[in-house]
């Protein structure tokens, strides 16, 4: 039985993996995602999910690895993680009243005894975010707790008071947290049944 690689460090995505009864092993790719080119936002997603997963499958053996990298979209200019206050203020004054994608690139790569790979599969999933209008005193009173800062838009979605900005959403509510949890079975079921949590029979 192959074994399952978590290529993130983000513990959104650990809780959603443990969510769905698999056992998995942690081990963060950290690649210089700076280093990348910047492209068409869907594309330059699967590129960081397939180029997370291809590092780490060069340590693990028959394995399934998985790669993610999500990415808030507005206007279609990509915002990400803010380096400061200043940043974290002018990207949610951005977001405040108006629409955002929310774009997870998603990369599934099984490797044979000698870390060649052997299957690959790599998809993007977007969700569109509606949010509500911000006061400044709103941002910056988020702003104060630091959550910001480790959040692709310099918001987060769950166990989080970002939430509460949130006035709708258009799609997989999971991908908002950083892990397509349907599209992620569906890849499962169609390419690499043997990693599913549970046996699904076709009727």
């Amino acid at each position: 039985m192959k074994s399952v690689i978590l290529a993130s460090a983000s513990p959104r995505r650990q809780t959603l993996l443990r969510q769905l009864n698999i056992s998995f092993v942690v081990d963060p790719s950290n690649i210089n995602e700076e280093a990348i080119p910047l492209s068409e936002p869907e594309e330059y997603a699967k590129t960081l999910a397939f180029r997370k997963a291809e590092a780490v499958s060069k340590r693990h053996r028959n394995a399934l690895i998985i790669g993610a990298d999500t990415i808030v979209v507005q206007n279609n200019t990509i915002l990400g993680k803010p380096v400061d206050e200043g940043e974290a203020f002018t990207m949610l004054r951005t977001l405040s009243n108006s629409r955002h994608e929310v774009i997870t690139g998603l990369c599934l790569l099984t490797t044979d005894m000698n870390h060649r790979a052997e299957k690959t599969e790599t998809i993007a999933v977007t969700t569109r975010v509606h949010f509500d209008t911000l006061t400044d005193q709103e941002i910056r009173d988020y702003i104060s707790t630091g959550s910001p800062f480790d959040k692709a838009g310099g918001y987060g979605i769950q166990d989080d008071q970002g939430a509460l900005f949130v006035k709708g959403i258009e799609g997989d509510f999971y991908n908002v947290v950083g892990f397509p949890i349907n599209s992620f079975y569906r890849l499962l079921k169609s390419s690499f049944q043997e990693f599913l949590p549970f046996k699904v029979t076709s009727h």
